[in-house]
C-alpha cells in the first residue's frame, strides 16, 4: 500500500498490464500460475516485473526489443526475479515486426 499516491500525469497501462488485470479479474486471483501471456513484442521492464509479480507460468513473445525490452535486453528483469516464467521468444518474429511497423505508422503519421 502506498500512502502517498502519485502526483502528476500517470502513463496509461500497457497491453500486457491490461491483459494481466483482465485475467486476474476473470479468474478471481492475482496469481495467474497456470496462464500464458502471448505478445508481439518483448515486454518492457515494467511489464516484465508485472508478469513476475502475477506469477504467470509462461511468456511467449514474437519480436525482440533491443531498445526497450526488459526480458532478453535491458535490465533482464527475470535474472533478478523470485519468479521466472517459461520464456519463449522469436515466434513469428518477421510477421510481428510487420504488424508493429504498420501499427506505429498509423499512430504516428508523417
Amino acid at each position: 500500500h502506498n500512502p502517498d499516491p502519485p502526483r502528476g500525469p500517470i502513463p496509461p497501462p500497457t497491453a500486457e498490464i491490461l491483459a494481466i488485470r483482465d485475467a486476474a479479474a476473470r479468474l478471481g486471483s492475482e496469481r495467474l500460475t497456470g496462464c500464458t501471456l502471448w505478445v508481439t513484442l518483448e515486454p518492457c521492464p515494467m511489464c516484465a516485473a508485472a508478469i513476475a509479480e502475477a506469477r504467470l507460468a509462461r511468456l511467449v513473445y514474437a519480436a525482440s526489443d533491443p531498445k526497450g525490452g526488459g526480458v532478453e535486453h535491458g535490465p533482464r528483469i527475470f535474472a533478478h526475479s523470485r519468479h521466472v516464467p517459461e520464456i519463449i521468444g522469436g515466434i513469428a518474429e518477421a510477421d510481428s515486426a510487420g504488424l508493429l511497423r504498420d501499427f506505429f505508422r498509423e499512430r504516428r503519421p508523417g
